[in-house]
């Protein structure tokens, strides 16, 4: 805008002050010719020196425009000499009595003003952008700062943090409808998660009582086929109900951490042990850690009974550091459960196999509470490899309790 209203001003005054030079030069013209003529007849003149240029005394210039002009009848022509920028001056001339005859106006103090009056403008430009543009920064990091936090609110809720509010406020401004409308849909949204939470806790609490029974109805019956097979449709459902519970109670956080030195490669041995499923477990060195054993053990089960049912053998579990590894050679983690985490009742896809999706999800649960973390990717040569990594500070050293 600056540049432009200077271009704008600066075009103005050149054009109002050449015009204004070509009308002097036109006059003076007019009354040059006037003298011309009067010293061509011998009349009386003023006394001073003529101020008209006749014949070769015009520059070359503007005898060529005055020559164009007599031949096309234009009469009285003007030429702008600015060749000589410490003597600027514009001209006019016309043939009298069949010579040229020509004046000049001097305009040196004219460029001078014009060139005084543009410097200025870029001042006032230069001033007006060192007040503008911060200020304009300003008032847009303000706006965008404002959209920043609407974003990292929206991240946040993404990424389970149900908590996250921006704190605007609807009707003050567009931003604060967006805010607003941010808010309310996490409450919506928090409010319908805690609703799920509460019907899976309720669900798999009203059906321990009627699962009891049934489990000791089912130890009553005579030893058969069709005995064995409800026995074990029985202990299928117990199962589902336990990690229906356990699910529920990591969801309203209530779960409180037990933790003391322990061996990490004997109770991951231990744990695959008594999983009851063929895998290899190799242990570098003896890790011990600062932890809650039976939370860990309820990990690392989950994690390879998943690998086991899910993926494909070899199962191996791999422990160094405060790193345990467990590796199948199924299809892999569908990309679903790789870039949304894992989620109750879904298993991702067909290739996964059948399953109500909790052993992950209990899993990832669990190493939240000991303050690990549990991490999903697929090998490049094929498999799922899930990864629980403990907190350094959780490793410690053996103790001599003898």
């Amino acid at each position: 805008m600056a540049l432009g209203m200077g271009v704008l001003v600066h075009r103005t005054t050149e054009t109002r002050s050449l015009g204004i030079a070509r009308s002097n030069a036109l006059r003076e013209l007019g009354l040059e010719e006037t003298r011309f003529h009067a010293d061509r007849r011998g009349g009386e003149t003023s006394g001073e020196p003529p101020a008209y240029y006749v014949g070769n005394e015009l520059p070359d210039p503007l005898l060529a425009r005055i020559a164009a002009g007599t031949g096309t009848g234009t009469g009285p022509v003007t030429w702008y000499d600015d060749r000589n920028p410490m003597r600027i001056r514009m001209w006019a001339g016309q043939m009298a009595d069949g010579q040229p005859l020509g004046v000049s106006v001097d305009m040196t103090i004219d460029d001078l003003s014009r060139k005084a009056l543009d410097r200025h403008m870029r001042y006032a430009a230069l001033a007006t952008l060192a007040v503008v543009v911060p200020t304009t920064l300003l008032a847009a990091e303000l706006v965008l700062r404002r959209l920043r936090r609407v974003a990292g609110t929206a991240r946040r809720i993404r990424h389970g943090e149900l908590d996250a509010r921006t704190g605007g406020r609807a009707g003050k401004d567009e931003i604060g409808e967006i805010s607003a409308a941010v808010d309310h849909m996490a409450d919506a949204l928090q409010e319908r998660l805690h609703n799920e939470q509460r019907f899976t806790a309720d669900v798999a609490h009203e059906l321990r009582t009627p699962l009891t029974g049934l489990v000791t109805a089912a130890s009553l019956l005579p030893e058969s086929e069709a005995t064995d097979l409800v026995q074990g449709r029985v202990q299928v459902l117990r199962h589902l109900i336990d990690d229906l519970l356990e699910v529920s109670r990591l969801d309203t956080g209530t779960e409180q951490l037990e933790a003391y030195p322990v061996p990490l490669g004997e109770l991951v041995t231990d744990s695959v042990r008594r999983a009851g499923v063929d895998a290899r477990v190799d242990v570098t060195g003896e890790p011990v850690v600062r932890t809650d054993p039976r939370r860990l053990d309820r990990i690392v089960t989950n994690l390879v009974v998943n690998a086991h049912r899910h993926g494909g053998a070899p199962v191996r579990v791999t422990v160094q550091g405060t790193r345990v590894v467990v590796r199948d050679n199924g299809p892999g983690f569908p990309a679903e459960i790789l870039e949304h985490g894992p989620q109750r009742f879904r298993t991702g896809s067909a290739e996964r196999g059948h399953g109500h999706g909790l052993g992950l999800t209990i899993a990832t649960g669990q190493a939240r509470v000991i303050g690990a973390r549990l991490e999903l990717a697929n090998a490049p040569d094929g498999g799922a490899i899930a990864t629980l990594i403990l907190p350094e500070e959780t490793a410690a050293e053996p103790t001599d309790e003898g």
